[in-house]
């Protein structure tokens, strides 16, 4: 305790407290006080062991755990960013002493808020994976449900956002489903090295209490201690790693919103977007602005400035703990909640968006289909290369005459080149095109349904 009643952690070699300019950088309290669930947790089982290890004996114990009780109460009543306390440690502690004296302090015997952070934030960090997961989950479920009714609506595929070849709206739709698979396999991933116990490396070197670190891990429900001390305190890779797996589902979900943004546009058209997840203008009163969506699609760059940045502050730091590691929490809890409000505006998007087939059918025109006409020809046995050419030929003549390119067809098509004579007035039909595309994650309705059996299996796991 200070001279003017304020509690911190230190200060005994100091002859006066921290500057107000040092003060305001260093205090840590508003951000971190929401890792208290994690910190009682770390306590608890931090004294257990020491009652294990014959530092505190029953009734003590006893008592600081009921004092940690009391605490508990006090933090989930409300927001304790506005205490004084230099971070939520001291927060804790001050508020134990509240309820049991001094004897609060014992919880700090053999530990150092170094390896205790690191512990708090990991826990925080698998359970925010957890609620990032289940929120992916929602998305998922949300373009399963929405694909089954688009099986059969057909849809402009693009390239180089060029229309290019008919395939359905599933099929576009689910196209953005196995990105997000993925994602949760890096997050699963990413979780395992995540899992890691810090607790008990103290301030780096090594904690001089007997405690058991593999039981510590199990109570705290990590996969096993870290292997090394320093290594424990001092290292972030593992968050940096979780960054880049949330950056990446960032960077997916931003182009699930471009295609949003765009196909409701009006020079698509290809989808609607319900009133729930559209906004007006201030002026133009006709507008239906995709708000949600381009905000999806910028936190995409929100995400990467977050990982660059700590990937900078990571780089070059000494081995041991340093305070520039303080800033992992900022980081994390801001790319956390990016990414939750995206998944859920998008899920709920895509749940309730529309699809325009007769506009979709507008757009696909034949010449889309000219690239299977050039396969038909190399089935015929002409080399794919004059297939090709005089394919392109064909849709040349056709903009000559200023017809469509469905009108070559039998002995008329043949006019351009014989070989073409064997096209037939089903080569130019948008319904036969999607039929023949039924490889295995094809764009036909059989493939699709069979692609969605598959993406529901994959679900949960």
């Amino acid at each position: 305790m200070t001279n003017d009643g304020e509690m911190r952690l230190w200060g005994g070699r100091f002859e006066g407290g921290p500057a107000p300019e040092l003060d305001r950088i260093n205090r840590s309290l508003p951000l971190d006080w929401r890792l208290w669930p994690y910190e009682l947790a770390v306590d608890r089982a931090w004294v257990s062991e020491l009652a294990a290890a014959g530092l505190l004996d029953d009734e003590s114990h006893g008592r600081i755990l009921d004092g940690l009780a009391a605490v508990e109460i006090r933090l989930a009543a409300g927001d304790p960013g506005l205490e004084p306390d230099e971070d939520v440690h001291t927060l804790v502690e001050r508020w134990l002493a509240d309820e049991i004296g001094a004897e609060a302090s014992q919880i700090r015997i053999g530990r150092s808020r170094n390896d205790v952070v690191a512990t708090d934030t990991r826990l925080w960090t698998l359970d925010a994976c957890r609620r990032i997961d289940a929120a992916v989950r929602d998305l998922q479920v949300a373009i399963l449900s929405t694909s089954e009714r688009g099986i059969d609506a057909p849809f402009p595929a693009y390239t180089h956002l060029q229309r290019a070849q008919p395939t359905t709206a599933a099929q576009w739709l689910l196209s953005h489903y196995w990105p997000l698979v993925r994602g949760r396999e890096r997050l699963r991933d990413a979780r395992t090295r995540v899992a890691r116990l810090p607790l008990g490396a103290a301030a780096g070197t090594g904690s001089t209490i007997p405690v058991d670190r593999d039981r510590l891990a199990d109570a705290l429900g990590f996969e096993g201690p870290c292997e090394n001390s320093l290594d424990a305190v001092g290292s972030r890779d593992w968050a940096a790693e979780v960054l880049f797996a949330w950056t990446q589902l960032a960077g997916d979900l931003s182009r699930l919103a471009e295609d949003l943004v765009l196909y409701a546009s009006a020079e698509f058209g290809l989808v609607r977007l319900s009133d729930a997840f559209s906004t007006g203008s201030s002026l133009m009163p006709q507008k239906r602005n995709p708000d949600g969506a381009e905000l999806a699609r910028a936190r995409g760059g929100t995400l990467l400035g977050l990982l660059a940045g700590y990937l900078a502050s990571l780089k070059g730091l000494p081995t041991g703990y340093s305070k520039d590691l303080q800033e992992d929490k900022r980081t994390l809890f801001s790319a956390e909640e990016a990414v939750i409000e995206t998944l859920a505006v998008l899920a709920g998007t895509i749940a309730t968006l529309s699809f325009d087939e007769d506009r979709a059918l507008s757009l696909i025109t034949p010449d889309m289909l000219a690239g299977d006409v050039a396969e038909l020809l190399a089935a015929e046995g002409l080399p794919f290369r004059s297939a090709h050419e005089l394919v392109g030929r064909l849709v040349r003549q056709a903009e000559a005459e200023g017809c469509s390119v469905s009108d070559f067809v039998g002995s008329k098509a043949g006019m351009v080149d014989p070989a073409l004579a064997v096209i037939g007035p089903d080569w130019w039909d948008v319904a036969a095109a999607l039929e023949r595309r039924s490889v295995d994650g094809g764009s036909s309705a059989a493939a699709v349904r069979d692609q969605l059996r598959e993406a529901r299996s994959r679900l949960d796991g």
